[in-house]
């Protein structure tokens, strides 16, 4: 189960496709989740990018919690497609965001 809010995600997602005009509020958002959102970010990205299916979400979760090495926020800012990662890991939780995503737009 996700530990951090679609609408997190979301925000997420729509600042870090604004490239460098979005870099330095993602970092200060990432910044101040707390240990369990950033941890369920990560998984999510990794099953955005097909390194874990959806059904492994728990051991996506495990794996990111115990191979933390740098800042969280260092490692997906550092990650490509950081974005995309997140939406189509969204998608593939079966999570809607429509009512986010309007909400940004």
């Amino acid at each position: 189960m996700l530990e951090i809010s679609p609408n997190k995600v979301v925000h997420i997602i729509f600042q870090a496709r604004e490239g460098d005009w979005g870099a330095a509020e993602v970092r200060a958002f990432i910044d101040a989740l707390n240990e369990e959102e950033k941890t369920s970010l990560v998984a999510l990205a990794w099953i955005g990018r097909g390194a874990f299916e959806p059904e492994d979400f728990a051991d996506a979760l495990a794996t990111a919690q115990s191979e933390a090495t740098t800042p969280t926020v260092d490692y997906l800012m550092g990650m490509p497609h950081l974005a995309e990662n997140l939406e189509a890991g969204l998608e593939a939780m079966g999570v809607d965001v429509t009512g986010a995503e309007e909400d940004f737009l």
